[in-house]
């Protein structure tokens, strides 16, 4: 979504807010799948193959853990691993996250600005009636977000804090954009954080949502089955039950638009377009429905 509203406006003048529920630290290493995914992608250097990590990677250092018998269920790439290890350092060296992500960003020439949603730790737990609790990274890559779900937790984020930057650009944004990502473990984490919900809250007028479902299935990841399992339900009303306080639009794609009566019943305006971001075409023209709505 952001690569495409910077097909419509200047990259300087774009801010992401990125959740960090799924962070973790492994193998002594912070790692921020949130953010790198989106810096890597903005940069033009993600690994279409993976989904995530970088384009042209080995696996020299998993392939050799593993053979070690260590813990290699979480696959790094030998390229994705320096970015991980920079982050670390330099967190080591007293610098905060907001402070080594511009540092990242100006590295691999990306012009629009990420903000985490908060430096403090928080985290994305699930609890499953298989399995108990399991962290963020348990489910969605060692179970492979399979596993039935019946709540989904925020552990620290009563207590967090918005990161730098955070309510000032929420505040100042002409457009607030909430991208078709899955609403419970990628946006309802930055939702969770004291004081963002309720600046959405006072501004959703200006705040527009792209539902993650065409035709009630998501395009990737486990969005359907999670609004199903958790009550919500796998259809744009669903999706608009989910945004409602926050956002005074929601976009459905065209497969959707019987529901649209249901969206404005939820009590958000409903605009009807192709949302499925295939090609560059239809990418800019999902970002100016999304700007000019």
């Amino acid at each position: 979504m952001l690569a495409a509203l910077s097909s419509q406006v200047p990259g300087e003048e774009l801010v992401g807010i990125v959740n960090v529920g799924d962070d973790l630290t492994l193998h002594g290493l912070r790692i921020c799948p949130d953010l790198d995914t989106i810096t890597y992608t903005l940069a033009g250097l993600n690994n279409t193959e993976t989904g995530w990590g970088l384009t042209g990677e080995t696996w020299r250092v998993m392939q050799e853990l593993n053979a070690l018998g260590g813990e290699a269920w979480f696959s790094l790439g030998d390229r994705d691993l320096a970015t991980h290890l920079y982050r670390t350092q330099r967190l080591a060296d007293g610098a905060s996250l907001s402070e080594v992500t511009v540092e990242l960003l100006a590295h691999m020439g990306v012009a629009i600005a990420l903000l985490p949603a908060t430096e403090d730790q928080m985290a994305t737990t699930f609890t499953t009636s298989e399995h108990g609790t399991l962290s963020f990274q348990e489910y969605f890559v060692r179970h492979h977000h399979d596993v039935a779900v019946t709540a989904v937790g925020f552990t620290g984020a009563e207590a967090a804090t918005p990161g730098p930057g955070v309510l000032a650009a929420l505040a100042e944004a002409d457009r607030i954009v909430i991208s078709p990502s899955n609403p419970l473990i990628s946006i309802a984490p930055i939702l969770a954080i004291p004081g963002i919900a309720d600046v959405l809250s006072e501004r959703r007028r200006d705040v527009v949502a792209v539902s993650p479902l065409i035709g009630g299935r998501a395009i990737k990841g486990p969005a359907d089955r999670l609004l199903d399992e958790i009550g919500h339900g796998a259809t744009a009303e669903g999706v608009a039950r989910s945004y409602a306080e926050i956002a005074g639009t929601l976009v459905i794609d065209v497969v959707d638009a019987s529901w649209s009566p249901a969206v404005e019943a939820a009590g958000m305006r409903c605009l009807v377009t192709e949302t499925l971001m295939d090609t560059p075409e239809r990418a800019a023209n999902l970002a100016r429905v999304v700007l000019d709505g």
